[in-house]
Parts: structure tokens; sequence; C-alpha cells
């Protein structure tokens, strides 16, 4: 751990524009309820935003994560296809390229000295992209269904099967019945490739749900498509915190 206490758990950020009282300008923003589900977890939550333009990505992400002790890759828009060799599809959002730059360069530094790492939604995309695997960038049309993103503010009820002797297994177990676990999602978007990952959920349609580095006994390194923030289910997040601690 960086210090006595609570372990800090790092968390990427959106910097788009925003409205804030009589204010209208860029800002860094996140949804609460991601610190609210560290805190509640037993860490303290700080918040990681992209460097501005022309700032080195790479030197500001290792000065980061020598300060915190676990790391979440965030949810968010759609990773730029040119990331990982592929035409933008039409459904595609517009790039943010500050923050693909940035949550890659978090992971490089992460990866350098085995911080505990937690990618949720976006997050496991980008973690499937910074290892080398590609992206369905439009499910529906892989799937046949909107299921996993309803559209606008509602988040989609997907039940999801889980590898039974996983990671994710034992993080989640009180939450699910059997083998299935039924989760809130908001992603058109799904991964395709995951080179030094195993898969380790599914929907019954077949879009990976999470996966887990090869190898990850020692090491948290987990990346889930769907948002336990929304859920209040605290098991991932414990179990991130967990793994910042020297018992973890």
């Amino acid at each position: 751990m960086t210090g006595s206490g609570r372990p800090v758990i790092g968390l990427s950020t959106y910097r788009v524009d925003a409205q804030w009282g009589v204010w209208d300008g860029e800002a860094v923003l996140l949804p609460t309820t991601y610190t609210r589900s560290i805190e509640a977890a037993g860490g303290i939550a700080m918040l990681l935003p992209p460097p501005s333009e022309g700032l080195p990505a790479a030197e500001f992400a290792d000065t980061a994560v020598s300060r915190i002790d676990g790391l979440v890759i965030t949810g968010g828009s759609d990773v730029d296809p040119s990331r990982y060799g592929a035409e933008r599809h039409r459904e595609t959002d517009e790039p943010h390229g500050q923050r693909d730059v940035w949550e890659l360069a978090l992971l490089d530094a992460a990866a350098a000295v085995s911080l505990p790492t937690l990618g949720i939604c976006r997050g496991v995309q980008v973690m499937a992209v910074h290892g080398g695997g590609t992206l369905h960038q439009h499910v529906p049309e892989v799937v046949g269904h909107s299921a996993h993103s309803p559209g606008g503010r509602v988040y989609g009820e997907v039940a999801v099967s889980i590898e039974p002797g996983s990671r994710l297994a034992s993080l989640v177990s009180a939450s699910t019945v059997g083998d299935r676990l039924t989760v809130s999602c908001h992603h058109h978007q799904a991964v395709a490739t995951h080179p030094g990952f195993r898969a380790t959920a599914w929907s019954a349609d077949g879009v990976l749900e999470a996966m887990e580095a090869d190898g990850s006994a020692d090491r948290f390194n987990l990346g889930i498509q769907w948002h336990p923030e929304e859920r209040d289910d605290a098991g991932l997040f414990g179990g991130l915190v967990r793994a910042c601690t020297p018992s973890g």
C-alpha cells in the first residue's frame, strides 16, 4: 500500500463539456456511483483525469500509478477503432483520443508494477485493446437484438453465466443463482478477441461479459462488461480493495 489505512483506488474519468451552477465549460466527470462503491468497499477513490493535450501521458501515468494502490478503468464512450486496426463503424462514437491515450498509458504503468486493476464496461474493452485484442463495434448486428443497451438512460438487465472456479466466481457468488448472475448493462460494443485474457462470463447470446488475465492468481486483473456500481454490488469492488492490501 502507498500508506497506512485504506487503500487508494484511482479511477479514470471523462473530460467533457458540462454545466454546473452558473458555469458551462470543460470538466472532469465521473458518476458518484463509482466513488461510493469504492468507499463502501473500504477504499478511498482518487480521480485520474486525462492530461491536457500535449502533456506526456506515459510520464503522468507512471507517476499516478506510483501514488495509488489499485486502478479502475471506468465506463464511457467507444474506443477509437484505429487503436485495434479497424475502420470506424457508422454506429461507433466519435473518437476521444485523449482518453484512449491516457487509459492505455495507465494500463502500461499498472502492468509494469502488477497493480490490481478492474475494468468496467468501456474499461474491459480498453483492457482487451491494450492486450492486442479487437472489439465488436455494434453488438446488435452480431446478436440480433439490443438487450445489452436499450437506449437513453435505461440499463439493460442481462443474465450472465460465470465460469466456476474463476476469480470472478469467487467475488460474485453471493449474488448468483447457481452460476448465473443478472447484471446491469449499457453497451453496444463488446470484446471480440482478448489475447492474454481468458473469458470467464458470457450472456446467453454469446457476448463476452467478463475476462481475467491468464495466470492471474497473483494479480487482480479483471474486466467486466456490466456496471456493478449501479446495483451496489460490493463483491467486485471489495475484491479489488482486498487485493490492494498486504494480505489481499
